[in-house]
């Protein structure tokens, strides 16, 4: 059978809302340690230059961080970054807040130099995409990966030296770059229990086509003999696979992916619920407010009216998180 596909990682970043921005470098030397308060968005820090040992809350062992590495901390755990083990930290936040040209400065020598950043999401990422990572993922220098890190930063460092037109909008897109490229890392790690959900069937050579399949035609209705023909199965095999590998059946998953898209086209609500329930693959605006009811707990109008004013009342759903200004 032959089928359109979809890269889901493409189409959950764009459904929550990806947006990266760059924040104060951090330059270091002599013996130091800082600690740093947990922050509500995703961080991510690059060692420029030197190395560093990082310990994150609740993660058993340090992570020892050479030239060339970068880390991503999805969760909002505290963590210190120190240039040897056993040194006491001190907080990091006062010598940010003085920073001067974008650089916050610790000891008079240049030993260690950082480059940071966060990613901030839309409200369904925690779910959709936050919960399916480990708290860190630590990219080696020597890399592909890093290498391409590497070459966004020094982009980066240029937009920002010379500001040319629309240099805000290239920066963002280029830290954009350096996450996928540091999921694409994770995800090919292979590494057993790195990844749940729907990430962890993205690399099953099984179970990857039928969703690949799924996230590109959402309106099909689809049967679990169809998606086994896309993935070359049979269809006990497709659905056990799944079920073990996804967390649920491939039907609910589509149920549930078809609901995300309603949603986020009801918290943009310039369309009618007919046309909703016809691009995400129900033939009526009852069928669709029966599924969503079922599996939000809210009519879409209900949920629309509360979206629209600034409230969505979902039982998976977290509050918005404030971000403040953010450091390596």
């Amino acid at each position: 059978m032959s089928v359109q596909t979809m890269d889901p990682l493409e189409g959950i970043l764009t459904l929550v809302g990806t947006t990266g921005h760059m924040s104060t470098g951090l330059v270091a030397g002599g013996e130091w340690a800082l600690s740093f308060w947990p922050r509500a968005a995703v961080k991510f820090t690059a060692v420029r230059r030197g190395s560093c040992l990082l310990t994150v809350d609740g993660v058993p062992e340090p992570i020892e961080l050479a030239e060339g590495d970068c880390f991503l901390l999805n969760r909002p755990l505290a963590f210190t970054l120190a240039s040897a083990p056993g040194l006491r930290p001190i907080p990091a936040a006062p010598f940010f807040a003085a920073a001067t040209d974008g650089v916050a400065r610790v000891g008079t020598t240049e030993d260690a130099v950082f480059s940071g950043g966060r990613f901030d999401f839309g409200e369904r990422a925690q779910e959709l995409l936050l919960d399916a990572l480990p708290p860190v993922i630590h990219v080696p220098g020597g890399t592909p990966q890093a290498a391409t890190v590497r070459w966004a930063l020094e982009q980066i460092d240029v937009e920002l030296r010379d500001r040319p037109l629309a240099s805000t909008l290239v920066t963002q897109h280029l830290t954009l770059v350096m996450l996928i490229h540091l999921l694409r890392l994770h995800l090919t790690a292979g590494e057993p229990g790195m990844a749940s959900g729907w990430l962890a069937g993205l690399t099953d050579p099984v179970v990857a086509p039928a969703l690949r399949a799924m996230h590109a035609r959402p309106d099909h209705a689809w049967t679990v003999a169809q998606l086994a023909q896309v993935a070359a199965v049979s269809r006990s095999t497709l659905a056990a696979r799944f079920k073990r590998t996804v967390g649920q059946s491939p039907l609910d998953y589509l149920t549930g992916w078809r609901i995300e898209l309603a949603a986020e086209r009801l918290r943009r609500g310039d369309e009618t619920l007919s046309a909703i329930a016809d691009k995400v693959g129900y033939n009526s605006e009852s069928a669709l407010s029966n599924a969503f009811k079922r599996v939000t707990g809210a009519s879409p109008r209900d949920y629309r009216r509360r979206a629209s004013g600034g409230f969505v009342r979902r039982a998976a759903d977290r509050p918005a998180a404030h971000h403040s200004r953010s450091a390596p």
